[in-house]
């Protein structure tokens, strides 16, 4: 791939201390974009990130961010957007889950999921591409969403129903933004061996195993080849791919 394909961009990134927004921001940072990454970490806590995606001869910013906050969204993507440009590939990538069953989920809980997961990845990608059709700028928008979306998930109903929010909303900001050329587009993955899934590996080994038998292909998916599939869909060679769900589950979902 063109080491120059994303020169003179910048990348904004939620949940972007986590692995699989890192792994997209160093994906993208060795195309050359600039990093704007934000995540509900101290920012001491992120200066080996900084470092690493700087390492690259790019620029990156890094702010704690609740993305759960509306009225933290508009200050970060403010800020970003004076510093290193308005940014023309947008990831909505934080996420969280509580593994409790419909009938066990707090209310707080439920709450919480739907304003991270769902009314987060709005105003994010809402702010952000208002940015965008002001200067008059294409751009790219990526949801990192699940393949859960569309299966019944009963041990984290409050997750599956905000990633099915997410997938709508995908579909009503595709047409929405495509005559300003601004693509919308979602990532569903299966099971990948790190983030959510890799942390409710790492508390409940047993699941890996079952899990991973439940996949027709029995792989599960890195967190690099979900950034490369991420970077496809921001390819500005990719003119005509929006309001569309790239599905790489392995054929759980079959």
């Amino acid at each position: 791939m063109n080491t120059n394909l994303l020169n003179g961009q910048t990348a904004l990134i939620s949940g972007g201390l986590g692995d699989i927004g890192f792994a997209t921001a160093a994906a993208m940072a060795r195309l050359g974009a600039d990093i704007a990454l934000s995540d509900i970490r101290a920012v001491s806590e992120a200066d080996r990130y900084v470092r690493e995606i700087e390492s690259y001869g790019v620029r990156c910013l890094y702010h704690q961010v609740d993305i759960g906050n509306p009225d933290l969204i508009k200050p970060w993507i403010d800020e970003v957007a004076a510093v290193l440009g308005i940014p023309q590939i947008i990831i909505a990538n934080a996420a969280i889950v509580h593994l409790k069953g419909f009938h066990e989920i707090s209310s707080a809980e439920w709450i919480k999921e739907l304003n991270v997961n769902l009314n987060g990845a709005f105003f994010m990608t809402q702010h952000a591409t208002h940015l965008l059709r002001e200067a008059k700028m294409p751009g790219r928008v990526v949801f990192v969403g699940s393949w859960a979306a569309e299966r019944v998930h009963s041990h984290m109903p409050a997750y599956s129903v905000a990633k099915a929010g997410v997938r709508m909303l995908c579909r009503c900001m595709a047409l929405d933004l495509a005559p300003a050329g601004i693509l919308v587009n979602e990532i569903a993955p299966g099971y990948v061996a790190a983030g959510l899934t890799g942390k409710i590996w790492k508390e409940h080994p047993e699941m890996m195993h079952v899990s991973k038998e439940k996949v027709p292909t029995r792989l599960v998916i890195d967190v690099e080849e979900v950034a490369e599939q991420i970077v496809y869909l921001c390819d500005p060679r990719n003119r005509h791919m929006t309001g569309s769900t790239l599905l790489m589950d392995g054929g759980l979902s079959l």
